[in-house]
């Protein structure tokens, strides 16, 4: 597709994506590749970061929606279907995507919630996709810069934290393996054990830890470890407790969109430090209140995004 054919249409698109492969690269993350002709206009136009995208999976029919020509009103057409038929919106992190002579690959790995009570629509189906099956993925038209979805963007700061729990782990991922290979800095990821640990090629000036939050209570429940982790290496010990949110509404301050109405600012693209946190909406404000209104760090340098809540139902 030409640059000109590109600006023409709209930034993002609705395709039906394929399952090409399944592999279960731990016991909380499963890796699934999609293919298909439609994907043959996905990917951004530079690196991917953490780029959100949307995926609609199947209904108890097992059909997806047809929204074929739906074009920029795609959410609406969605919404419109009968609420039996439509399926589950929920949104995700790109873990790679892969443009070749035999098309492109859209990899995303998925968080398996399959404790009682915690698995949902999108982490029973991808418990047990199988290739061939298919899914809605609405994600950015190539050639496109307009689209959005990516927060991460650190100017030129000399370091970087990004810290999250395994739903931010993909998105850290992308992020380390797209960034510059002088980037120096730290990470921090809490995962529900030591062997969801996964591979990422992380520039030579980053440190990644893996912390195993565990079934034994003792060490804390979800978001513990990580927010005395982040605590402890900033030099200043806080026995924080995690922030009863009055909303049901997740939390998404970033340098460009303040979620609680707070006036921007301009961010310095030479300023030292840049931090990047993304998880359970809890932590990630408790994290936030420490940083900005504690150690007084410049809000306009954090992006801090709640990716789900505990105890309200995702939304796509």
């Amino acid at each position: 597709m030409s640059e000109n054919t590109a600006n023409e249409l709209p930034p993002f698109q609705m395709v039906r994506a394929k399952v090409s492969h399944v592999e279960r690269v731990s016991p909380s993350f499963a890796r699934i590749t999609f293919a298909g002709d439609e994907l043959a206009d996905f990917g951004t136009p530079g690196a991917t970061f953490d780029q959100r995208i949307k995926l609609v999976f199947p209904p108890e029919t097992g059909l997806l929606p047809d929204l074929s020509g739906a074009g920029a009103d795609w959410y609406q057409a969605w919404l419109s279907v009968p609420e039996a038929e439509r399926g589950t919106m929920r949104t995700y992190s790109i873990r790679e995507v892969r443009a070749g002579a035999q098309g492109t690959e859209v990899v995303i790995d998925f968080v398996l919630h399959l404790a009682p009570g915690l698995s949902g629509p999108a982490s029973c189906w991808a418990a047990d996709a199988q290739v061939g099956q298919e899914l809605l993925l609405i994600g950015p038209r190539r050639g496109r810069t307009d689209g959005g979805g990516i927060e991460f963007d650190p100017g030129d700061a000399a370091r970087v934290l990004l810290a999250g729990d395994e739903t931010a782990a993909p998105a850290i991922a992308r992020i380390l393996e797209d960034a510059p290979a002088d980037l120096r800095g730290d990470v921090f990821i809490e995962v529900p054990e030591m062997s969801d640990e996964l591979a990422i090629a992380a520039p030579q000036g980053v440190t990644v830890r893996w912390i195993a939050r565990g079934e034994d209570k003792t060490t804390g429940g979800h978001g513990e470890r990580l927010i005395s982790a982040v605590t402890d290496h900033l030099g200043v010990a806080a026995e924080l407790q995690i922030q009863d949110l009055d909303s049901e509404e997740l939390l998404w301050e970033t340098p460009k969109y303040s979620g609680l109405g707070d006036e921007l600012e301009a961010s310095d693209p030479h300023a030292d430090r840049y931090f990047w946190i993304a998880g359970e909406s809890g932590v990630v404000t408790t994290l936030r209140r420490h940083l900005v209104k504690t150690l007084g760090v410049d809000r306009a340098q954090v992006a801090f995004m709640g990716y789900w809540r505990h105890g309200v139902a995702m939304r796509g």
